[in-house]
């Protein structure tokens, strides 16, 4: 037992170090540093011009003229304190910046999330009892040509259909400008309003891997000894299909969730785009394009810590779920 404990904890470190590592390299790989910028990548980017003096300034009154290992040991030293620096791009503290942006996306991902696995294990439990007939495999077709398209792709489709065309969501934005709401309801549902079509976008790029997969394990979950066995005692088709199999084909798509979430944490950052909502994705993209390393660090650390955390929690659903597995 306490072999395995020191093992876990020394995966748990040595995993941890690896992200940090990545996350302090990966912003200094990118050509320029944050004061070098003098043209823009796109149409409408802030342009920076500073003379070589103020330049210079600037990387000493951050640190970014030391040595890449000094600035990692201090890198790490400020961790420890939970210090995530200050944001060359927005003059503030990377934790407050975080915090300001962190909740609209924990909302659409979160509103995503429950979309797509509860939509993706209705289908595949209805393709299942419909095997090989015309609307298992008409749903099937669908689906998985429906997968082949991007998210930001299929984003840009909504917001041009119903943004555009139709009128009949925002274009932009997460909450209306200047709203006066006279309750809290009203507040929740401008939120929501704003939120509905980057919640769809993202569940629906990840609908067709719950449906494939609740699907196919149904389908072999359905051939087991026990299912013939509660069959042949005369427990109701419906019962052997919700209690029986829907229970333990649920087991994959638990685990895939977790990894769902990692997924769309990462998508998120296209539909933000897309979408121009206010959330970490939209900052990230600001924050790569201005090499503000101190909150590139910072969302990074974040969104990995977000996703160790959600497959923690998984493992944990799933001892539950099937109290034989040993995690």
């Amino acid at each position: 037992m306490d072999k395995d404990r020191n093992s876990f904890i020394f995966r748990f470190l040595l995993t941890l170090f690896v992200i940090l590592a990545i996350n302090f390299f990966l912003p200094r790989m990118m050509p320029g540093d944050p004061f070098a910028l003098n043209s823009a990548d796109e149409a409408g980017e802030e342009i920076i011009v500073m003379t070589e003096e103020q330049r210079q300034y600037y990387l000493n009154y951050y640190g970014l003229d030391k040595p890449v290992p000094e600035q990692f040991v201090a890198y790490l030293k400020n961790l420890a304190t939970g210090d995530l620096g200050r944001s060359i791009y927005y003059k503030m503290p990377v934790i407050d910046v975080i915090k300001l942006h962190l909740p609209w996306t924990i909302l659409i991902v979160i509103c995503a999330t429950a979309l797509s696995t509860i939509l993706g294990v209705i289908l595949g439990t209805i393709s299942a009892k419909n095997r090989k007939k015309g609307s298992d495999r008409l749903m099937m077709t669908g689906l998985i040509a429906f997968a082949e398209i991007p998210s930001f792709l299929l984003g840009l489709i909504l917001l041009l259909a119903f943004g555009v065309y139709f009128r009949v969501f925002p274009l932009a934005g997460a909450v209306t400008p200047f709203a006066d709401y006279g309750s809290v309801l009203d507040q929740a549902g401008d939120i929501m309003y704003h939120a509905f079509l980057p919640i769809v976008t993202l569940s629906l790029a990840q609908l067709t891997g719950v449906y494939l997969l609740t699907r196919n394990t149904l389908i072999t979950v359905m051939t087991k000894d026990y299912i013939r066995t509660a069959k042949a005692k005369g427990v109701g088709e419906k019962k052997v299909w919700n209690s029986h199999a829907l229970r333990n084909a649920l087991l994959p798509v638990v685990t895939r969730t977790g990894f769902m979430i990692g997924i769309m944490m990462g998508g998120a950052i296209l539909v933000e785009s897309v979408f121009s909502y206010p959330g970490i994705g939209m900052t990230l993209r600001s924050a790569v394009v201005g090499r503000d390393y101190p909150l590139i660090q910072g969302i990074l650390l974040v969104l990995a810590i977000s996703i160790l955390v959600c497959n923690l929690a998984v493992d944990q659903i799933y001892k539950k779920l099937d109290p034989r597995v040993e995690v």
